[in-house]
């Protein structure tokens, strides 16, 4: 099973004006302690609310100083259930943040619908314009796997 996880990080920033500023230094600043390693997670702005339901903006500025909430949005792959998804995003992104505090806010489980669509597509073009291959009896099961592989390919170079 893959997942989407989302992860909410409150981001601190120093010695700025506005919130525009601060959302903008909080963006780079996380995307300098993520990239190389993960340069995979989607940084955005994050929602805030305030109490009552009023939208908020992500940024909050008290003496040129600002608490800036971002989301980071990650696809984990090949686990066992959501739990273990949002703890595999909490470490990888949490040990590239440091004292940055995360909670994460949302997992989406993806379906796996692509791939077997893509694999469907595949199958009906060459079906039409495979042609049969036999493996000779000293040919390997990989050997013959190899071989019903190559046409497809040049079918979609072609």
């Amino acid at each position: 099973m893959n997942c989407r996880v989302v992860v909410e990080a409150a981001v601190p920033v120093f010695d700025v004006e506005t919130e525009d500023e601060a959302i903008r230094i909080a963006i780079s600043k996380t995307g300098e302690m993520l990239n190389p390693d993960l340069n995979y997670v989607e940084i955005n702005m994050g929602e805030r609310t305030s109490p009552s339901g009023e939208e908020l903006p992500p940024a909050f500025i008290a003496a040129d100083e600002a608490l800036v909430a971002l989301e980071l949005e990650m696809t984990v792959f090949n686990v066992e259930r959501e739990e273990h998804a949002s703890r595999i995003a909490r470490k990888e992104i949490g040990q590239r943040l440091e004292n940055i505090p995360l909670e994460v806010t949302q997992i989406d489980i993806l379906e796996d619908e692509d791939a077997d669509d893509e694999t469907d597509e595949t199958d009906e073009s060459s079906d039409t314009d495979r042609t049969e291959t036999t493996p000779t009896p000293d040919a390997s099961d990989d050997d013959a796997d190899d071989e019903e592989i190559l046409p497809e390919f040049e079918d979609l170079v072609e």
